[in-house]
């Protein structure tokens, strides 16, 4: 089959590299010549494990192709995907204008049938909108279909390879018919294909973000609750995790959500609910708590230095809102960053991959080091922000050895608070057994 992929995003590019492992004939465009240019040498822009493999094979193969051209890429294409931004506007709704954009383009471009697939994660409603900008200037039949992904940065390919479920909103059973023809070879092991209407498809992408958000923002609050009744808060989530009502992910407490879906689809989801006049209480809370998080743990070492900051140097481990990722968007670790610089302190951080995205956001105002344990000389403490699998084990003789003072805030639970006590850390996480936060 061939297909058009129009955005080169970590979407865009993730959807058109794994139809061509399957054999379809995939176009990508972007407006980003440049981009577009790095794209055909072989350069991905993203991080993201064992997509690389995948691009550089199926560029070979002859399968796999980028261009600036919109005309090119939808000329043949049986299908056309949007992978297209939708950022949050002042007001929380999602920002249209890309999509809606190229919809009217396409209207004056196609010249046969085509079934045009919104994989963006766009509000209730969008398909009637992309199929009306479409039909103002098309001069044959099309369908519009929403087909929202699930993809968890860090595992994209695994996810788009082998799907828990496919969802397809489309009310035109032609369009259907090639939906599932498409997506085949990707549910062999039987994994479903869900049919339904356009707006239930919409909405369910983002039920399902704003449901796993909310289960993140519960834990934090069951952690602070911990922290005051003096309960440990690993133990509270395997105790519920194991009820099969619940489940065991997403289930960790931290220092807050982040990235590019959860903030902006909770946020996305309330404004919808608002031009629908119902005031959807639940999420407005998820995203204070979420807020109030980040909060909480800056405040927490402000606490622990005496409320002054001036002069002292921490180190952060971890940039990205999650490992596996270089994504940075509404990452948990800026926010403390920039709060630790208002309050006079320096940074010196690492991240294994999402150092290039923070310096051209903050420059030369922190520090970057080479590895973890550089980033840790001279530190009067240590922030663990992410999750990273090099973390969970680190020398720690070395750390004493570099940090100025054995102080570690682990905003992700790593370590177990009784071995660090041990070891004579003071050693504060989440939820867990804290050391008083005035201690110095």
């Amino acid at each position: 089959m061939k297909i058009a992929v129009v955005g080169t995003g970590y979407v865009g590019l993730v959807t058109g590299t794994c139809f061509a492992e399957t054999g379809n004939d995939v176009t990508c465009v972007d407006i980003d010549a440049e981009k577009v240019s790095k794209l055909r040498s072989g350069q991905i822009p993203i991080y993201e494990p064992h997509l690389s493999g995948l691009f550089e094979r199926n560029i070979k193969l002859g399968r796999l192709h980028f261009t600036t051209r919109i005309e090119e890429a939808v000329s043949e294409a049986n299908v056309i995907f949007l992978a297209l931004p939708t950022p949050p506007g002042e007001d929380g709704s999602a920002d249209l204008s890309y999509i809606l954009g190229v919809a009217t383009q396409l209207g004056k471009i196609i010249n046969s049938y085509k079934v045009i697939i919104n994989k963006s994660t766009v509000p209730v409603g969008t398909a009637e909108k992309v199929k009306k900008a479409v039909a103002e200037n098309a001069r044959c039949t099309f369908d519009v279909v929403s087909n929202p992904e699930f993809l968890r940065e860090g595992f994209a390919v695994d996810d788009f390879m082998k799907p828990d479920r496919v969802i397809v909103g489309s009310s035109s059973e032609k369009a259907n018919k090639l939906m599932n023809e498409l997506y085949a070879p990707f549910v062999r092991q039987g994994n479903p294909i869900y049919f339904m209407d356009e707006r239930s498809a919409e909405l369910t992408k983002y039920a399902a973000n704003s449901f796993l958000a909310a289960k993140i923002s519960f834990m934090n609050e069951i952690a602070n609750l911990c922290e005051r009744v003096g309960a440990d808060v690993d133990k509270v989530r395997i105790g519920i995790g194991s009820d099969e009502r619940i489940g065991k992910r997403f289930l960790f407490a931290g220092i807050g959500y982040g990235g590019s879906c959860f903030p902006k689809d909770v946020q996305a989801l309330v404004k919808t609910a608002e031009e629908y006049h119902y005031d959807f209480r639940i999420l407005k809370s998820v995203m204070t708590v979420n807020a109030q998080q980040k909060e909480l743990f800056t405040e927490r070492i402000r606490k622990f230095f005496s409320g002054n900051l001036k002069g002292k140097k921490i180190a952060v481990w971890g940039l990205a809102f999650k490992p596996d990722t270089d994504d940075i968007r509404e990452a948990p670790s800026l926010h403390i960053i920039r709060s630790l610089l208002a309050g006079g302190a320096s940074v010196s951080a690492f991240d294994p991959e999402a150092i290039p995205n923070v310096k051209r956001i903050l420059g030369d105002k922190i520090e970057y080091a080479e590895n973890e344990y550089e980033a840790l000389k001279g530190a009067d403490a240590l922030i663990i922000a992410t999750e990273w699998p090099e973390f969970r084990t680190p020398d720690f003789e070395k750390v004493e050895k570099l940090l100025r003072k054995k102080v570690i805030f682990d905003g992700r639970n790593l370590y177990d608070p009784a071995h660090m006590k041990e070891m004579g850390f003071l050693y504060s996480s989440i939820g867990r057994d804290n050391p008083a936060a005035n201690k110095n």
